[in-house]
């Protein structure tokens, strides 16, 4: 093979590492900062295997793209390595919550909650892979993938007055080891001495062999040997030769244009159209905890696609639901096909409320970093629990969405404040029924006025 040959090999395999890669160390990176420096909006560092709660819904200090701020985050970042873990849940007396599992590939493998365990009291043992040791009667048990996952944890907070009542059940939700005294081996170091440019490979290196996948996945990484993302012991990429690290380099750059391009909305729809995401998350082919639907319907159908759907989903919703918990909408444009901005008025008009067996809500993000904006009302998401809605006499709900107060009362009542450049709504429906789910539900477009 010639050297422009090899070359080329060298560049699409690392764009295919990049594609299968870029959830794991997009997690665990996340995981990591999480740990040492928390996550803003009143969430601190936390160690591992402790809950760190907000005490508020999510502001613009909250610093998670694409946040919610109908809910109240739980967050607990797990390390197994020392051993099982016990999970207190307190009753809930039937208001919405989910307790959602994710591994370090990000595969949702469990969800504790109103829809899917209910709300009574509950005690949960979460083990390792492989562990083999005999629970009490009395617990049940979920089994994570690798022994770093995540919790994530949304309580369904109806304003300042629900607060104290959020805040509760939250000091009641706890976590502690099976056996005190664990060793806990947390997260690889990458190696100091290596690049920045190939920092992306070695994270991979060293987290694909700490944490894991599922057997088929592990057959997939065999391809990745001439990368040298096989290799144990001393990093291959601190003193890597100058040509072969430029082709990785190409190849990653050509991976993450790969996952950005599938992102972006397609061409050919009509304007206006609301994408809806029911089946982003549906790549976790092999791990189907407690709450977890594993018929065909909600599995990808080919696992090499799955990869870049799961990629996909990890760059634009870190940590999301799967559909059947709650399902998102969002739009880039408005009726007339032209992005939307907080130099323009819009109304989103609603004869029929979103279908939910909970809550629904719309919130809006300043472009490009998907975070809330501060605004005059402090009001950062409207919907079917937001106070003083004012309907039209059919019964239906008129929402408008600017940067500037509106005028009438009426449309203040109905008003989402939006930033006064280029932004994107996202409507979350929690508990979706059978209409959104099988896709007749269509949400109307944003009307420019």
């Amino acid at each position: 093979m010639s050297d422009a040959a090899s070359d080329a090999a060298l560049e699409a395999l690392a764009a295919d590492a990049y594609v299968y890669g870029s959830p794991i160390v997009r997690d665990l990176t996340t995981v990591g900062a999480f740990v040492a420096r928390g996550m803003g909006g009143g969430l601190p560092p936390t160690p591992f295997n402790h809950f760190a709660h907000a005490r508020e819904p999510a502001t613009p200090r909250t610093e998670f793209p694409s946040v919610n701020s109908d809910t109240l985050y739980s967050f607990a970042q797990l390390d197994l390595s020392g051993g099982p873990i016990l999970l207190h849940v307190p009753d809930s007396r039937g208001s919405y919550y989910v307790l959602q599992f994710v591994d370090a590939w990000t595969n949702n493998f469990a969800y504790l909650g109103r829809r899917s365990t209910g709300t009574a009291e509950q005690t949960w043992l979460i083990t390792p892979p492989h562990w083999h040791g005999t629970p009490s009667e009395d617990v049940q048990v979920i089994v994570s993938p690798t022994v770093v996952a995540t919790i994530v944890g949304r309580y369904a907070c109806g304003g300042p007055a629900d607060l104290p009542r959020v805040l509760d059940l939250q000091r009641h939700l706890a976590l502690t080891p099976l056996e005190p005294g664990g060793v806990y081996a947390g997260i690889p170091a990458p190696d100091p001495a290596v690049p920045g440019e190939l920092g992306f490979l070695e994270r991979l290196r060293q987290w694909m062999a700490a944490f894991p996948p599922a057997e088929p996945d592990l057959a997939y990484q065999q391809r990745f040997a001439p990368l040298g993302l096989l290799d144990a012991g001393p990093s291959p990429f601190s003193a890597a030769d100058p040509a072969f690290a430029q082709a990785l380099v190409r190849g990653l750059a050509a991976g993450r244009q790969r996952v950005e391009a599938v992102t972006r909305p397609t061409e050919d729809r009509p304007a206006g159209e609301w994408a809806v995401s029911l089946h982003l998350y549906d790549y976790n082919l092999d791990h189907f905890g407690p709450g977890t639907v594993a018929s065909r319907e909600w599995r990808a159908a080919d696992r090499r696609a799955a990869y870049l759907i799961r990629a996909a989903a990890a760059h634009t919703g870190l940590w999301g639901n799967h559909a059947y918990e709650a399902t998102y909408a969002t739009t880039h444009d408005d009726a007339a096909g032209k992005p939307l901005t907080g130099a323009h008025s819009y109304t989103l008009r609603l004869d029929d409320p979103p279908p939910v067996d909970a809550f629904w809500s719309l919130t809006v993000y300043e472009l490009p970093d998907r975070r809330l904006t501060e605004n005059p009302i402090g009001r950062y998401s409207i919907g079917d629990r937001t106070q003083g809605l004012a309907y039209g006499e059919d019964g239906s709900l008129t929402l408008v969405l600017q940067h500037e107060r509106p005028a009438e009362p009426a449309e203040t009542a109905n008003w989402l404040p939006t930033p006064a450049g280029e932004f994107r709504p996202i409507l979350r429906m929690y508990q979706p029924r059978a209409a959104v789910l099988d896709g007749s539900y269509r949400l109307p477009p944003l009307e420019p006025r």
